[in-house]
């Protein structure tokens, strides 16, 4: 399965505000909730967890934060842009402002680990980034995570 069965339309925010990388994950988490229809302070709190074992600032202004959901039956994804880049201790240590979150239900394994790696070789590419900084709908940030997160030929 490729990232368009994970990522629902109704799953992209575009300009979210947040001072700080909790408040970005608290937003997250709302959009998050609305679509996986859970609590948003149960998401939070998985978020925050996993955050504590390492950050999830992969670099380039990206972040994918990522956990494991009881509630859960299949992975999803939530991908937001925020209005401003927060410091999210990356492992450049440059601001976040794209974030794509994972969620996989408990004791999905290999399944989560080929999404993470699936959205990082997505988002590792300068052209990605910028065209999802560029978007201006939804739709459009929709299309280009299922198009560039797609496999390609070997």
């Amino acid at each position: 399965m490729d990232i368009g069965g994970w990522l629902e339309p109704g799953a992209i925010a575009l300009r979210l505000g947040a001072d700080s990388k909790r408040q970005a994950l608290a937003a997250l988490a709302e959009v998050a909730a609305r679509v996986i229809d859970m609590p948003a302070a149960d998401i939070l709190d998985a978020l925050l967890a996993r955050e504590a074992q390492g950050s999830t600032g992969v670099g380039s202004g990206v972040a994918i934060p990522h956990a494991s959901l009881p509630a859960l039956t299949a992975m999803r994804a939530v991908f937001v842009r925020l209005e401003k880049p927060v410091d999210f201790d990356a492992v450049d240590d440059q601001p976040v402002d794209l974030m794509l979150a994972l969620f996989a239900p408990e004791g999905a394994g290999t399944e989560h680990l080929r999404a993470l790696a699936r959205a990082a070789r997505a988002l590792r590419r300068s052209d990605v980034r910028q065209h999802l900084r560029q978007a201006r709908t939804t739709d459009a940030l929709h299309a280009l995570l299922v198009r560039d997160a797609a496999p390609s030929a070997a």
